[in-house]
């Protein structure tokens, strides 16, 4: 039975019990505990993954105790693991109405749930050994390496999703996503690459946690070798980012420090005299948390990295708008770091400030904006860092051009430790944009 193309269907009651949809041929008369499955805070999507992975590899909610680990590797191609998923938004109104945002496009936030829940699909298709007699491997999302919004995307026109593991190194894989929108010309259906992202995965062994060895990947075609090339040349630049940043903080750094520092001091010693087209870093700041809930985890018991990303998306649009004073535009995910796991239970941090903004085109000033979510325990008087993200906004152009005194500040840090950061993303943004040229 094939699940290369997954249907979704708006729905406001569990997957994983019986549906009175006459059409749904998921009623099965026996399911798996409900202590098993993910939460039930999902969206569409993510309520029809993870009734497709349970129907391809139900051992993973009831692997063999003892079982061993996989013995040999497979090699798989790009198409084995490729899926697609389609939203029926011309056709179906309570899907299209739990998608839309106030500007009759997609929620970008629940499109960062979606893509999560579909990246960690395919990762799972690609590391499946198709034997249930071996333990499953644990896949966590390492990282977002890039998502970048080509266009706005309309919930009025159907929309595709689909992606495909592109490279896989000894325990990595990197699984690249294409948003599609839909539209009508004619009698012909015009394809538009929306949004694309790139995920990676690490694997580890469901039981000593330890890194563990996933399947090879041989790709096929011209364009899937092409990508495996790119992928492996973003691998390496990785690697080689850490010392190439050590060796830009070692070259001038102190310069650089008391360069960012010196209007900072301004503003803390001299606040009359400060430039009034520049703000404190400190003074962009917002905030929120949460006790993460049952209903936001995923499989593994853990809370699902794509909640994260929405509600800190959210967080970041918020700070951006009340930065600029005017309606921002979401332009990309820059990177995301997952530095360690949430669990149901925790008391979660997010806490966001505009980082830096650039001008270098006057017409689509920048807005970057950093979130950084802690895993506070007030019992153990500690706090950690569980995962960064970083988001580039801009300002929509109809509302800039009806707002001639619209100006976007220059931030600046009050503290070497801000002044350290702004350097570090500064520099970080520099790299990757030179790799990509």
């Amino acid at each position: 039975m094939e699940f290369n193309t997954i249907k979704i269907k708006s729905t406001f009651t569990s997957p994983f019990e019986s549906s009175p949809r006459a059409d749904d041929d998921n009623n099965s008369p026996f399911r798996k505990p409900l202590s098993l499955w993910p939460g039930m805070y999902h969206s569409p999507v993510t309520a029809a993954l993870w009734e497709t992975r349970s129907k391809i590899f139900e051992r993973l909610l009831d692997p063999p105790k003892d079982a061993p680990p996989q013995s040999e590797l497979l090699t798989r191609t790009p198409s084995q693991s490729r899926t697609t998923i389609l939203y029926n938004f011309s056709t179906d109104y309570i899907l299209r109405e739990q998608y839309r945002d106030p500007w009759n496009e997609v929620r970008i936030g629940k499109l960062l749930e979606d893509l999560d829940a579909l990246a960690g699909t395919i990762s799972v298709k690609h590391c499946s050994d198709d034997d249930s007699m071996t333990r499953p491997l644990l896949l966590v999302t390492a990282s977002v390496d890039k998502m970048v919004l080509k266009k706005t995307i309309s919930v009025d026109c159907d929309l595709k999703m689909a992606g495909a593991v592109i490279w896989v190194g000894r325990s990595s894989i990197e699984v690249q996503l294409e948003v599609i929108q839909l539209t009508n010309d004619s009698s012909d259906i015009i394809e538009t690459v929306a949004l694309t992202a790139n995920f990676i995965f690490v694997a580890r062994d469901s039981k000593t946690g330890k890194a563990a060895p996933v399947n090879r990947l041989s790709p096929e075609t011209e364009t899937e070798k092409l990508l495996y090339e790119e992928a492996d040349a973003r691998n390496n630049l990785r690697k080689l980012m850490k010392v190439e940043r050590k060796g830009i903080e070692e070259k001038g750094e102190k310069s650089r420090l008391d360069s960012l520092l010196a209007e900072g001091r301004i503003f803390c010693d001299m606040p009359a005299l400060a430039n009034r087209d520049s703000i404190l870093l400190r003074d962009t700041r917002l905030e929120n948390s949460l006790i993460c809930q049952p209903q936001q985890r995923n499989i593994h018991g853990r809370i699902f990295g794509g909640f994260l990303m929405h509600r800190a998306f959210e967080l970041a649009f918020s700070t951006a708008y009340t930065f600029a004073g005017l309606m921002p535009y979401f332009l990309e995910v820059d990177h995301v770091d997952f530095l360690r796991p949430v669990d149901v239970g925790d008391f979660l941090r997010f806490k966001s400030c505009v980082l830096y903004t650039e001008f270098e085109h006057a017409e689509q000033p920048l807005i970057n904006v950093e979130v950084v979510a802690h895993v506070t325990r007030p019992e153990l008087r500690s706090s950690e860092v569980s995962n960064t993200f970083y988001f580039t906004f801009t300002v929509r152009p109809e509302v800039k051009a009806n707002n001639n005194g619209f100006r976007i500040r220059k931030v600046v840090p009050a503290t070497e430790e801000e002044a350290r950061t702004m350097l570090e993303r500064m520099d970080a943004d520099s790299l990757l944009s030179k790799e990509t040229v």
